[in-house]
């Protein structure tokens, strides 16, 4: 792989990626430092990438991978969360309804964020990255079935700790 090629995958899916680390790690800076590494990554080991996913989901799959490392880390038990996960606006909204929305937003990503990491990456995935099972199950190295469940669980954890209103924003 030559270093153009690399600067087009970076250019493509970097911020793709910086989010969907977000997602686990909770924390801007550590994400971008997660991103760097995955390209790194998959610069040094781009031989073994045999096309058998698009590279997206191939750079996806080691986002994961490096978000679990840190997660399990001793770094990260020492970071504190801060911001906001999902931001949204719209010129068309008037300021009540934008405020409510975000409002609403705000609390769904704190919820999901809340839920155990094995349902809230599903969700996450599946809704916000917008993947099918069937690239989670790769990404995650998990069977479709595993992931079906998993997705089903974690609406119904979802429900549980919402009002059916705020369960319309995912």
């Amino acid at each position: 792989m030559n270093d153009e090629t690399l600067r087009g995958y970076m250019s493509a899916h970097g911020e793709y990626l910086i989010r969907l680390a977000y997602m686990y790690v909770k924390s801007w800076q550590s994400a971008e430092d997660i991103v760097q590494e995955v390209f790194v990554t998959f610069y040094k080991k781009s031989d073994q990438y045999r096309e058998e996913a698009s590279v997206k989901t191939y750079l996806s799959k080691i986002t994961v991978n490096l978000c679990h490392n840190h997660l399990k880390s001793w770094k990260n038990r020492i970071s504190l969360f801060a911001g906001n996960a999902f931001s949204s606006s719209s010129d068309y909204e008037t300021p009540e309804t934008l405020l409510t929305s975000k409002q609403i937003k705000h609390q769904v990503a704190q919820t999901i964020l809340q839920l155990p990491l094995h349902y809230r990456e599903v969700i996450l995935l599946y809704y916000y990255q917008e993947f099918s099972v069937t690239e989670i199950s790769h990404i995650l190295d998990s069977p479709e079935g595993t992931v079906k469940i998993r997705l089903s669980r974690a609406r119904a954890a979802l429900r549980k700790k919402l009002d059916q209103s705020d369960m319309e924003v995912i």
